[in-house]
């Protein structure tokens, strides 16, 4: 790490612990320099990154300023109380979302797809090509089940960033995080079993469980504090639920991470009823608060948790390349990868272990952070302005996902199918459900934000405001008519 960025989490660490507060007037730069024992041009090159992360502001001839706390926007309603487990639905919406090759001459607004044109990534890519042309042929040959060791060396080493203390031996390579979560729902779960899910949920986990026989029990959840333990545990009281499905830290649509205090309950919950919890930790790495917040994994004390995670939305999806730490379950969880995928392709592992070792991961996540953040407030301040005022966004603290809320009576999936007409796709939120609720709601990417991105959005914000106010102009002729009879 430079030293430039040493300073930079040093100083951020400081002002998202309450040190320096909103308005305040930083260090100057040859203070800064002088108390830290670095030259002027590292202050400003750290200066610099806390601004691209909207951290703190530049004032002419001023100096720098913790910038003002951002009014977040009004969030989603709770959803009501999940009655019985049900059956997986609405895999058409799904598989029409997932099924075309990309196109070039359609602007996907709502898939889950990170920035891969990020000159960070040009170390990966020279990585790639230096393991394709090794003579030894160990790219091309079958791996274990386990995956590459030095792979599962590096994401052991990495996990104590989030809490864990993981031993190589510990962690599974997979074909992406969606094949680590089916591989954890068939590790703990029969055909017919029940698992709990928080409510919207990652479509693929609901689609996971609709194609192994099994049913969802849909738990309300808050978008700003996450899934409700009270509506989970009422559940787990009547219910013979055999886990819990869940993205704790930048939840999938929602955005919200749990709270330590939370997690740990979440976790003691799951430890008194004898369940399992299956932990989706893809967009964790992605957190825009440092230090990066811990995973309900780093309090397994009886390895009931299997962690998964990936690198599809950290550097680029096509790499397939996920993992999982199963715990008790190491030996279903190698039994289920070897009747389903087999070994993991090498080529990748040995190139993301190799570009990780070399110390390129971090600098790409923190430009991603700092990216990713950067965007979602634009993203905002642009839906406030070209959507109705009634809208409702939530606010993500990390990844590249935000969900959106409109009035009751804009039917997403048909919206969708007009946009497509003009070359625009959005995420119906009906696909986030188990049994298709959210159908006036939508998950938006922000990754990039540039000006087709502002077309493509404006031209959203008026359908809906076009279909917002059409409702509106129905409704009043029907009361006119029942108050003229």
């Amino acid at each position: 790490m430079h030293r430039y960025e040493k300073l930079a989490d040093h100083l951020r660490e400081r002002i998202q612990a309450g040190y320096y507060r909103p308005e305040d007037r930083l260090p100057s730069v040859r203070s800064l320099a002088k108390a830290h024992g670095v030259s002027l041009s590292t202050v400003q090159q750290a200066y610099h990154q806390l601004e691209d992360a909207q951290l703190i502001l530049a004032r002419p001839k001023s100096g720098y300023f913790v910038a003002p706390t951002r009014e977040r926007p009004r969030p989603p309603p709770v959803g009501r109380t999940a009655q019985r487990p049900v059956e997986v639905s609405h895999w058409d919406q799904v598989r029409e979302g997932t099924c075309v090759l990309p196109d070039t001459r359609l602007f996907h607004l709502g898939r889950g797809m990170p920035d891969i044109e990020a000159p960070t990534l040009k170390p990966l890519m020279r990585a790639l090509s230096r393991v394709s042309r090794r003579q030894d042929l160990i790219g091309l040959n079958y791996d274990t089940l386990y995956g590459r060791p030095e792979l599962r060396e590096e994401i052991a080493r990495l996990s104590a960033g989030h809490g864990c203390r993981l031993h190589p031996n510990d962690i599974v390579i997979t074909t992406g995080c969606h094949e680590a979560i089916s591989i954890a729902m068939r590790a703990v779960c029969e055909p017919g079993g029940i698992i709990a899910v928080d409510s919207p949920s990652f479509y693929g986990a609901l689609q996971s469980i609709r194609a192994y026989g099994m049913k969802a029990m849909e738990i309300p959840t808050d978008p700003e504090t996450g899934i409700s333990l009270e509506a989970l545990e009422l559940a787990l009281e009547q219910w013979p639920i055999r886990a819990i499905q869940i993205t704790a830290t930048c939840n999938n649509p929602l955005g919200y991470t749990l709270s330590v205090e939370r997690k740990r309950a979440l976790y003691a919950l799951a430890r008194r009823f004898d369940v399992a919890i299956i932990e989706d930790d893809v967009y964790g790495d992605l957190a825009y608060a440092f230090p990066r917040p811990v995973t309900v994994k780093s309090f397994d004390e009886d390895g009931r948790v299997l962690l998964c995670s990936s690198f599809s939305k950290t550097l680029a999806p096509g790499l397939r390349l996920g993992w999982m730490a199963p715990g008790r379950y190491l030996e279903r969880a190698l039994h289920m990868k070897y009747v389903g995928t087999g070994s993991t392709a090498t080529q990748g592992q040995m190139a993301v272990a190799e570009f990780i070792r070399e110390g390129h991961f971090e600098p790409h996540l923190r430009r991603m952070r700092a990216q990713y953040q950067r965007n979602r407030n634009a993203m905002l301040d642009l839906i406030a302005e070209v959507f109705p005022g009634s809208t409702r966004v939530s606010y993500p603290e990390g990844g590249f996902l935000l969900w959106l809320e409109c009035d009751a009576e804009v039917d997403t999936v048909a919206l969708n199918g007009e946009l497509m007409s003009e070359g625009i796709r959005i995420a119906p939120g009906i696909m986030f459900s188990a049994t298709g609720k959210y159908r006036n709601c939508l998950r938006i990417n922000y990754t990039v934000f540039d000006e087709p991105t502002r077309r493509a959005m404006r031209r959203v914000g008026e359908r809906v405001h076009e279909l917002s106010g059409q409702v509106s102009r129905e409704a009043s002729a029907v009361r006119e008519a029942e108050s003229a009879q």
